[in-house]
């Protein structure tokens, strides 16, 4: 039988928690606005995609991210970690250039940008003091591309992935992206249909790719927040998610 773990009730635990929940509900505030003007709902957006290229979204997403975590985890001996701002300059202008020919080189932007995103959570993983060359950690940075995504205006999906997140395991890099890819394909899937709609080409590139980036580098940081929280005071992880998501559901 499981242990019953008390409710958190250090003031100093819970205002750390609280700092956290506000970053949470932020993190999407921004990036409504940027990419508002795309128009149409999350589910609408794909449906503006090709059939062809819905039906391979799975396929190109698990692609993308076995590719990334090659490329971000090569690219860490190369390159120093760099700060949000300098993250988010450049998959913007990564963005601007895909979206300048619409789908054929959004899609050919794509990978580029996970890459560059996948290496930015794990900036802040290290940030947080945790070791991105290490198989637990590198396991974590996948996890938090299965939050629901910039897009999605339907707070319960990240609040289902802070609340379960053991239902987004796998005891190797391979199961996990399994795993990761179908959800994050939605999210991908809508980032394309934004990106190539008419008229707007490299602009929508460029405010897509940066809301992307702020909401991802906001959830990374909220993730690997938790995780030093429970690491520094001794607390149960699941104890503090468990408040951390009671707190974003107010």
């Amino acid at each position: 039988m499981a242990d019953i773990l008390p409710p958190v009730s250090d003031p100093a635990i819970l205002g750390q928690l609280d700092t956290l929940a506000k970053r949470h509900r932020a993190a999407g505030g921004l990036v409504m606005q940027l990419i508002g003007y795309v128009g149409g709902s999350a589910e609408g957006l794909l449906g503006k995609l090709p059939t062809p290229v819905r039906n391979g979204l799975d396929g190109a997403t698990e692609r993308a991210l076995s590719g990334a975590m090659t490329a971000a985890e090569r690219s860490r001996g190369i390159v120093a970690d760099r700060p949000d701002w300098m993250n988010r300059t450049l998959t913007t202008a990564m963005g601007a250039a895909g979206g300048v020919g619409g789908l054929g080189s959004s899609l050919a932007e794509l990978p580029f940008t996970v890459t560059m995103l996948l290496r930015a959570i794990q900036g802040i993983a290290a940030e947080h003091g945790f070791d991105p060359a290490s198989e637990e950690v590198r396991l974590e940075c996948l996890r938090v591309f299965a939050s629901a995504g910039p897009l999605e205006d339907d707070d319960g999906m990240d609040l289902s992935f802070l609340a379960a997140r053991a239902t987004i395991t796998g005891s190797s890099m391979k199961s996990l992206i399994a795993k990761v890819a179908p959800r994050l394909s939605i999210v991908l899937g809508q980032k394309l249909a934004a990106q190539a709609a008419p008229l707007l080409g490299a602009v929508a590139g460029a405010a897509v790719n940066y809301a992307f980036t702020s909401y991802y580098q906001e959830i990374a940081r909220v993730h690997f927040g938790l995780k030093r929280l429970a690491r520094d005071t001794g607390t149960d992880e699941g104890v503090l998610r468990e408040e951390l998501v009671a707190r974003i559901a107010k």
